[in-house]
């Protein structure tokens, strides 16, 4: 038999883990709300490296991200701008909740990525075939 192939990697694993394992209480209010496909059986991974970011929620099927900002990010809107610009490169679509919207409106931040969700999911329609000119 060959050897197996095994994938490289990522830099940015151990910082991702790190996150994980200290997560703000923003994000631990979100995860439990995402983990276990418990939105329209999309499943989330939470702090995982995407090119030289690290984003706080993915799901890969439908390619969504889901980013939760605190104040800090106030003062870094052109880092948060590049950022974005990669993910949207990647073909992700980019969700910003303020933590305050977790904390005061969760219902309506889970609307709004259930919504998310089923627009990525649902193809977009297709105009029906043209008909042959028969004799």
């Amino acid at each position: 038999m060959g050897e197996a192939t095994l994938k490289p990697r990522h830099a940015l694993n151990d910082r991702a883990r790190d996150l994980r394992n200290h997560a703000t209480d923003a994000e631990r209010i979100l995860w439990g709300h995402l983990r276990n496909s418990q939105i329209e059986g999309v499943k989330f991974r939470r702090q995982q490296p995407i090119e030289e970011y690290i984003v706080d929620f993915v799901a890969y099927s439908p390619k969504l991200v889901i980013e939760l900002d605190g104040s800090q990010h106030a003062d870094n809107l052109k880092y948060d701008e590049q950022r974005t610009a990669c993910l949207c490169r990647n073909r992700f679509r980019v969700l910003r909740f303020w933590n305050n919207d977790i904390f005061e409106n969760i219902e309506g931040v889970l609307t709004v990525i259930r919504q998310s969700c089923l627009e990525l999911a649902s193809p977009t329609p297709q105009p029906p075939p043209a008909r042959g000119g028969g004799v």
